[in-house]
């Protein structure tokens, strides 16, 4: 239900806190962020779903009144067409007859004379072959004749209390007093038993729990009407499917191969050092098919990854020769080269094409092809040292913890040494989507991956597909032109091997987690700011020379220290001014130019206190197993992500995380009464504090003793004793 409140008078300010308290404790949302009375917010929207009101915009002040008008969007659900489709019920089929049919298949015998491509097409006919003859189908609605929580017998007593009920017509009746005290047990008990299952399996099947508070949510949080280019809205599920794909589409980078420069060459091995080939062993095979997770989808090719682990060991074999073919022949089946696109919105307004992310969902079996292919070219990267320091981003060793703490430690040091800083956050714009391919093939051989292994990669990235599919409805196919595929295994190796050269040239730091990149200089005098501006030019012509834009609307500067007489932090990047800030958040953490760690507080606590929300609203059976398992995993990761950067020193910000954990702790009726530090003890949790201090020792040990990337003595210097 939606709560709407308008405050149109003053309210004094002992009582503030005590209505903002009010408002958290029940997990309500407030969305007006801007003032609607003189430098005043008085005007209110609340609603007990964060996602429930958007597009909230100010009209301006009422005809005679100082209060401005507020419009807002709900977003609310309605009645929807429900969509039949026919799928597999993996709960019911025969795998030891599948199992048994596999192993009877020469698949040497059957895959020879033949391409990469009929290789797999055989495989996979027969798998589905396989599939119709030992699993069932049943029909899935889009809508849900029953909670999803209901087991069939419960369902049958409440069947029999209606029937009772029909024949008696009064509530009071023995009869239906009996059946429904027995149908209030049974579906208690289900309730409880599902609640159960979700969160002892919350760490491996996040998807389901999500699903459930979905069906008890009044919000809906789909992609909505679309926008399209004559300002018009489209509704119609098939009609956005098009709109997205077309945006999506139009973001491709169309390469000019006439003038394609050559990078340097950063692999200094001998010819018979380079990555030229690979060993595809069936083992390997057969571990990374038994290691995909069942609560994944399929790709076009519709094979269940739950399928494919279950088979594991039968399949490693035929998965294996036809990944070889394809290595040997440099022809890459068309379904590893498909992909099925699902928006995800980011942030903005929803009815915009542009606030959305492409994730790319492609075949299972070609993640498993690329796995291998990755541990390959990541081991030969790592081997000869070939990635840069400053790329923290999913390389062994190294997280935005890493990244974020050698970035304040330059900071610090120079803010102590009465030194200021100026730093510029730069946005690629579509980073993935727009790493042209040539250029790309280029700096693979650069940095020593040749022959087939490079030819595969060029035939996996060309002439790829992609569609949309939306509600059901997909769009029409369209060619990805560039690009690596978000979502794909190899996509983010490549495409830090297409980065790495990004600061060639450049004399000011630089830190990078994938495209997530800062520039950043100690600026003392005039010299300083143009060194830094010049480094930022050079960064500007290495995207333009390497077919690649940034955003510059999205970069920013902020100015860490004392304001320099005479000296403005002001950049440019294309002629264009960039802007200054006072706070931005960098890799999931808040940072303020006083080098504060409230605003991140704030914002830390008001993700937890959402998911606390999401929990409170979607769970029923209160048990502290049943609670403490969705807490760990879904709400205290918010406010660890990274502790070891921020750690707040101000009280008010240690409490005003600590607040988060105190209110989780008062869900339980029975420990109400106590005071926090005996509730903590009773539910055998750690004050957040405590937690805190524990993960910097943590961190401290693991540069110590060498399990981090990031050299201890970047930190830290050893006294020397006497």
């Amino acid at each position: 239900m939606l709560h709407i409140g308008l405050c149109l008078t003053a309210c004094p300010t002992r009582l503030m806190p005590e209505f903002v308290n009010c408002l958290e404790d029940n997990f309500f949302t407030q969305h007006v962020d801007f003032s609607t009375r003189n430098d005043a917010i008085l005007d209110l929207a609340i609603s007990d779903e964060p996602h429930m009101v958007s597009e909230l915009t100010d009209l301006g002040v009422f005809p005679g009144s100082d209060h401005k008008a507020l419009t807002w969007k709900f977003a609310v659900k309605t009645i929807v067409e429900s969509i039949e489709r026919k799928i597999y019920d993996f709960r019911k089929a025969d795998i030891e007859s599948m199992r048994r049919d596999l192993q009877s298949v020469n698949w040497t015998e059957q895959f020879s004379g033949l391409s990469a491509e009929l290789s797999w097409l055989l495989f996979k006919d027969y798998l589905e072959m396989l599939q119709q003859k030992h699993i069932p189908t049943v029909h899935r609605s889009h809508i849900r004749g029953k909670p999803i929580w209901m087991t069939h017998k419960a369902l049958k007593a409440v069947k029999h209390r209606r029937l009772i009920y029909s024949k008696y017509k009064d509530s009071r009746h023995p009869a239906y007093v009996k059946a429904a005290k027995h149908a209030n047990h049974l579906i208690k008990q289900a309730r409880q038993n599902f609640e159960e299952l979700l969160a002892k399996k919350i760490k491996e099947d996040r998807k389901s729990f999500f699903a459930y508070a979905r069906s008890k949510s009044k919000c809906n949080v789909r992609v909505g009407d679309l926008s399209n280019s004559q300002g018009q809205m489209v509704s119609a599920a098939a009609e956005k499917a098009e709109l997205l794909n077309s945006f999506f589409s139009s973001v491709f980078t169309r390469e000019s191969v006439e003038s394609i420069p050559l990078p340097d060459p950063c692999f200094t091995g001998s010819v018979s050092q380079r990555l030229c080939d690979i060993t595809v062993d069936v083992s390997v095979i057969a571990d990374k098919l038994c290691a995909l997770r069942p609560d994944k989808s399929a790709g076009d090719d519709n094979l269940s990854p739950r399928l494919l682990r279950d088979l594991s060991t039968e399949l490693s074999t035929p998965v294996s020769l036809i990944f070889r073919r394809s290595l040997d022949t440099s022809c890459v089946p068309r379904d590893w080269r498909t992909a099925i696109v699902s928006p995800l919105f980011k942030k903005g307004r929803r009815s915009e094409p542009g606030n959305y992310r492409p994730v790319s969902l492609t075949s299972q079996i070609v993640k498993v092809v690329e796995s291998v292919l990755r541990d390959a070219i990541v081991n030969h990267l790592e081997k000869f040292n070939l990635i840069k320091q400053s790329q923290h981003g999913f390389r062994k060793g190294y997280s935005c913890v890493s990244n974020l703490l050698s970035f304040l430690e330059s900071v610090t040091a120079s803010v102590d040494a009465k030194q200021n800083v100026d730093t510029v956050y730069l946005d690629f714009a579509k980073a993935f989507d727009k790493v042209p391919h040539q250029r790309l093939l280029l700096k693979l051989r650069a940095h020593g991956i040749d022959g087939v292994v490079c030819n595969w990669i060029e035939a996996w990235l060309r002439d790829r597909w992609q569609k949309v599919r939306l509600e059901g409805c997909s769009s029409s196919w369209r060619q990805v032109f560039s690009g690596v595929p978000q979502g794909s295994v190899l996509g983010p190796v490549l495409f830090l091997i297409f980065i790495n050269d990004l600061e060639v040239g450049t004399t000011s730091g630089i830190l990078k987690f994938a495209d997530d990149t800062k520039l950043f200089r100690s600026v003392v005098n005039q010299a300083d700011h143009t060194t830094l501006q010049n480094d930022l030019d050079k960064v500007c012509e290495w995207a333009d020379r390497w077919e690649m834009k940034f955003n510059v609307s999205k970069c920013k500067v902020m100015h860490y220290g004392r304001k320099i007489t005479g000296i403005e932090p002001s950049y440019c990047m294309y002629g264009k001014p960039i802007e200054i800030v006072c706070s931005e958040k960098d890799l999931g953490v808040v940072f303020s130019n006083d080098l504060k760690v409230s605003l991140h507080c704030r914002d830390s606590y008001s993700k937890a206190n959402r998911m606390l929300g999401l929990i409170s609203r979607t769970i029923r059976y209160r048990h502290p197993t049943v609670l403490l398992n969705l807490y760990k995993s879904l709400v205290r990761p918010h406010l660890d992500y990274c502790s070891s950067v921020w750690n707040p020193y101000y009280i008010k910000d240690i409490e005003l995380l600590e607040r988060v954990q105190h209110r989780f702790t008062r869900l339980f009726s029975e420990l109400r009464i106590l005071p926090y530090d005996d509730r903590l003890r009773q539910l055998g949790l750690w004050s957040l504090q405590e937690r805190r201090n524990r993960t910097d020792l943590i961190e401290l040990f693991k540069l110590v003793k060498g399990f981090s990337s990031t050299p201890w003595n970047e930190f830290f210097f050893r006294m020397r004793t006497m």
